[in-house]
């Protein structure tokens, strides 16, 4: 019989299946708000150049500053949930160092979006020019923003904030429960019961040395026993002397 080892097959549970269907959830959701970015920049930026049109600041700049922080911001966004959907393809594999990976990454990413969703909670675009008195307020701002936009871009944008904040921080939970935890461990070989009717194999001979023959069954012993030997011969006794009836038994008489 034969003793065998190897590794078992890891059986993903769930909450790591969940987990990376959540990281793919944030991935399109980063997507589509950066389609709504984009497709709004130009409205936008007509509504900061309106507001800023009576004050010494210039609009162009404010323009210009608007579309690095707003869309190279989305765009970093973009980029790291596309890290997030690589870290899950690993996760599904049991790659512990991408689990780990995954909650550095999505712990800044949560402070990213968290806290763009705590600015527009807040009171939304905010350039600071009301607090010299050389611009326009921020509720200004965001009166002539609302007026330029269509009226569903700040609901849905808030919507898309809020959803990604929920499915990154469960994603995150998830590979963090007890229950993933055998999974991301490394796994070592498992024994193997002996397969019934197996044999070992031969042990290789060594370079050089003859092999040496496989011990068979003695022969058997012939069935006859030992060679019988001819009996001695037998001694002369008183009543073996030759009867005296026959010719030439008696000796010739002596004168």
């Amino acid at each position: 019989m034969v003793d065998s080892q190897s590794t078992p097959a890891r059986q993903r549970p769930s909450i790591v299946s969940i987990s990376s269907y959540l990281l793919f959830l944030f991935l399109a959701l980063q997507v589509i708000s950066l389609i709504i970015t984009l497709s709004t920049f130009g409205k936008t930026r007509d509504a900061l150049r309106a507001a800023y049109a009576d004050s010494a600041t210039d609009g162009d700049q404010v323009a210009d500053v608007f579309a690095v922080v707003g869309i190279g911001g989305s765009i970093v966004l973009l980029l790291l949930a596309v890290v997030l959907g690589v870290l899950a393809l690993f996760n599904n594999q049991g790659r512990n160092g991408a689990r780990i990976t995954t909650w550095i990454v999505g712990g800044i990413m949560v402070c990213c979006v968290g806290g763009s969703l705590l600015s527009n909670a807040a009171g939304g675009f905010n350039t600071g020019g009301g607090t010299t008195g050389d611009g326009p307020s921020p509720e200004e701002i965001q009166r002539r923003l609302e007026e330029a936009l269509p009226s569903w871009v700040t609901p849905v944008s808030l919507l898309l904030n809020v959803l990604s904040l929920i499915a990154l921080i469960a994603a995150l939970v998830l590979l963090a429960l007890p229950k993933a935890n055998p999974f991301f461990r490394k796994q070592t070989a498992a024994w193997e019961p002996p397969t019934p009717g197996a044999s070992y194999p031969g042990n290789p001979q060594a370079p050089g040395q003859p092999g040496y023959p496989q011990a068979s069954a003695e022969p058997g012993y012939p069935s006859s026993g030992e060679p019988s030997y001819p009996p001695p011969p037998a001694a002369n006794r008183p009543d073996d002397t030759p009867p005296t009836d026959r010719p030439g038994s008696n000796p010739p008489p002596t004168s």
